[in-house]
This record gives C-alpha cells, sequence and structure tokens, in this order.
C-alpha cells in the first residue's frame, strides 16, 4: 500500500496541507504547472487587529503563462521582505510562542533563493522539520511520465508512475475526479477533510479560520500542532 498526495505550491500554506503531507507516503509538488496570480501560490492570510490580513512574494514581471519554476522573486524582494517581516513581528509579538517561531519565519523569508518554486519548496521543508514530517516531498517535473496531460489525467500518471495504490486530495477537488477513473487504474481515489480547529488567537476576539500555518505557529505549542496533524476525516465517493 502507497498514498501519495499532489498539490501545487503553496507559500506558509493552512494547516489542512500539511496534514494532507503528514498523511501519505510521498507528496508530490508541481513546480512545472502554470503559475496563477489569482491563486494561492504566493500569497497567504494572517492575523493583523483580529482580521485577516493578505501578505504576498512580490514577483518579477514576466508572463502570465510561464510555469511556477519560470518564475522569480521581484529584483526589490530584499526590501520587500523586511517590510513583510515588520508586519509579522508587529501583528504577533504579544503572541505566546512568538519568541520560538519568529526566528524561523525570519530564516525561511531570509532564503536567498529568488526561483519562486525553489523559495517555496524551501519553506515547505522547514516547516515540516519543524513538525517533525518525514514524509518524502517529490518535485513533479522529476518523475517519468507525460507531463502534456492536464487534470485528473495526469494526476493518474503521477500516482501509476509512482506506483501509488491510494491518492488523496483536500476535500475541495470532490466534484474534480472521477472514481471509476482511478479504479480502472488499480487506484483508490480519497479525499481529505479537515475537522473543525480553533484556539485562543486575540483576547476578547472572534476566531479567524483558515490563515496561514503562520498562524497556528504563533498561538499553539508544536506538540499540540503535531496532534492537529491527525484531525482529519477519509471520504470516497461512489464510482
Amino acid at each position: 500500500m502507497k498514498k501519495v498526495a499532489i498539490m501545487q505550491p503553496y507559500f506558509l500554506p493552512y494547516i489542512g496541507y500539511f496534514q494532507l503531507i503528514a498523511a501519505v507516503d510521498e507528496f508530490v509538488i508541481y513546480d512545472n504547472i502554470q503559475f496563477s496570480k489569482k491563486g494561492w501560490i504566493h500569497r497567504n492570510r494572517m492575523l493583523q487587529n483580529g482580521k485577516d490580513e493578505y501578505f504576498s512574494l512580490p514577483l518579477k514581471k514576466d508572463s502570465d503563462y510561464l510555469d511556477v519554476n519560470q518564475r522569480f522573486l521581484s529584483e526589490g524582494w530584499s526590501e520587500e521582505r523586511e517590510k513583510i517581516l515588520r508586519k509579522i513581528r508587529e501583528n504577533y509579538r504579544k503572541a505566546p510562542h512568538f519568541e520560538q517561531i519568529f526566528p524561523v519565519i525570519e530564516e525561511i523569508f531570509r532564503n536567498e533563493q529568488t526561483n519562486l518554486f525553489d523559495f517555496i519548496f524551501s519553506s515547505l521543508k522547514k516547516i515540516c522539520d519543524l513538525l517533525d514530517i518525514k514524509t518524502p516531498l517529490i518535485v513533479s517535473s522529476e518523475i517519468d511520465c507525460d507531463h502534456a496531460l492536464k487534470s485528473q489525467e495526469r494526476v493518474m500518471a503521477i500516482c501509476s508512475a509512482l506506483g501509488a495504490t491510494d491518492y488523496l486530495n483536500p476535500i475541495g477537488g470532490w466534484e474534480l475526479y472521477n472514481t471509476a477513473d482511478f479504479e480502472q487504474k488499480n487506484i483508490n481515489l480519497h479525499f481529505q477533510k479537515i475537522r473543525n480547529i480553533e484556539y485562543q488567537q486575540m483576547p476578547g476576539k472572534e476566531f479567524v479560520p483558515w490563515l496561514s500555518i503562520l498562524d497556528v505557529l504563533m498561538f499553539n505549542d508544536l506538540h499540540t500542532i503535531k496532534n492537529w496533524l491527525g484531525e482529519f476525516d477519509h471520504l470516497r465517493k461512489e464510482s
């Protein structure tokens, strides 16, 4: 039995992303997939005054049709990252685990890689190390399969190339994949649904869900977060 999941690279994603990594035997991250500025690849949300606030990696201007591994951080990134770090420091300096976590976040932001995929891949590995997630992270372009395929066909090709018996996808992709098609390839299709995870953020403020793992780390101890990595359910739909 071999469980595989495949995702786009997201910068400091929400805890559900790391739950998915922890739940499988191999986790594939797309590098040769078209970058979308409307998605979550280069941006996320943190807490600011009890509300969610976006933060983004500034990118060098380029074609909208390039893959993630062909995009680069902007030439002014060194200045921009200091602005983001100042904002993180200001927003979380009173959080209970700020002193432990901020140096890790700082190290992630000060990575000298300017290729967007390499930068994000490195940050994901850093968080996995922090949470003791041992799942191998595999770069999609290094897998021997037909990368011209799209959507479900590409997912099945990658799974077959890796010898996967089970494919796990976030519940948000419920309508995108067909169980019968996976069964024809001898692959079991599962959907992972995160359970409700709520914790104390700002005193007297309503909880703001679905923020970056950054927020989870600032307000909770590592032991608690590691336990939350198993707070999900696996669902299957009929073929």
